[in-house]
């Protein structure tokens, strides 16, 4: 089998992804994911880690052969890279300290809210009425989000319902409300590559009508319904420059 390489952040977002082993191996939704479609494709799996803002740029110039780790598919992501037909569907959820008794959008008047810069999160924390967005990235960026609301450098975070949910019963935060935004997640795949991109959404209609990605899904994330059908023959994605 030959290897692919795919990039994503070393961060501790579970049930997404952990951060990788001392051999380097990953536990989550996502690498599982992964690698059930990678193998279906024939091939291996094989990570490299990057900055958030260098996986997209790292496709588009061949450094590897793909992005899968939680990228939205937006019009400016699209504009740098071709997206596979979603794998996940998520909300969005706004993310407090303890204690906070923020429960609905007008709520925030007044907070520095923090999200992932140039992201779907970031699209919603910029229609928060009366709030300071503060725009992250870097290494580590969800690790370093949670760690600026726990020490008081934001006062909420908006991220996907599959990461904060959980973080409600953390004892530093509380839930303060989700958005319905379903935001769909896709594999970055070069346009210079659009075999690939075929490939890819292929094997992802096969272990979706076959149940295996629900499987996965279900095991990491059994609060949250599988929002995958079965796709119609011939309905794989092609997407152009936005």
């Amino acid at each position: 089998m030959s290897l692919l390489k795919l990039a994503c952040i070393d961060s501790k977002a579970l049930p997404l992804f952990d951060l990788k082993d001392d051999a380097g191996r990953r536990r989550g939704y996502e690498p599982e994911a992964a690698e059930l479609v990678v193998s279906a494709m024939g091939h291996e799996v094989e990570w490299t880690f990057l900055a958030w803002d260098d996986m997209l740029p790292a496709v588009r110039d061949g450094l590897v052969d793909a992005v899968w780790c939680g990228q939205g598919i937006i019009p400016e992501r699209k504009v740098v890279v071709a997206f596979t037909d979603p794998y996940a569907i998520f909300d969005e959820t706004v993310l407090v300290r303890k204690g906070d008794p923020a429960r609905a959008p007008e709520d925030l008047a007044g907070y520095r809210v923090a999200a992932i810069e140039g992201s779907a999160n970031m699209k919603l924390a910029v229609t928060l009425p009366d709030t300071v967005p503060v725009a992250f990235t870097g290494e580590d960026v969800f690790g370093d989000m949670l760690a600026a609301l726990r020490n008081g450098d934001v006062d909420a975070m908006v991220d996907d319902d599959v990461v904060t949910v959980p973080l409600g019963d953390e004892p530093e935060y509380d839930v303060a409300f989700t958005v319905a935004t379903r935001n769909r997640w896709g594999i970055g795949v070069a346009y210079s590559n659009p075999g690939l991109l075929d490939e890819f959404n292929r094997a992802l209609r096969d272990v979706i009508a076959d149940g295996r990605l629900e499987e996965i899904w279900t095991k990491w994330m059994p609060h949250l319904d599988f929002p995958l059908a079965p796709a119609a023959e011939g309905t794989e994605s092609r997407q152009v420059p936005a």
